[in-house]
């Protein structure tokens, strides 16, 4: 055993309850999700957002549009385009974006 560590002891402060329930300071769970929340873009139905393509095969193109998931396309809509490739950039209509709470 190293000298470092044989002398290592707990914080007399340290709060067992903040760190197995993941919370800080007396927030709350739910306000740390508004707050990470409020941070993000937001992406609505019906608009045109651009893109980057992240993964390529024969049935599906999924392209990373900036927020917190990807938008998962049908490869026939990329038809025009045969030599599209990871790392392309593309323009994407948002059909509908999926609810957060969906399980």
């Amino acid at each position: 055993m190293s000298e470092l560590t044989k002398n290592v002891k707990p914080l007399d402060d340290f709060n067992w309850d903040e760190f197995e329930n993941g919370t800080t300071a007396g927030v709350s769970k739910e306000e740390l999700d508004k707050a990470y929340d409020e941070t993000l873009n937001k992406v609505a139905d019906h608009q045109v957002v651009d893109g980057t393509v992240i993964s390529v095969d024969k049935k599906e193109v999924v392209v990373n549009i900036g927020y917190k998931s990807d938008g998962i396309i049908p490869a026939s809509e990329f038809r025009y385009n045969p030599d599209l490739k990871i790392g392309d950039k593309v323009e994407v209509y948002v059909e509908s974006a999926e609810d957060r709470r969906v399980s």
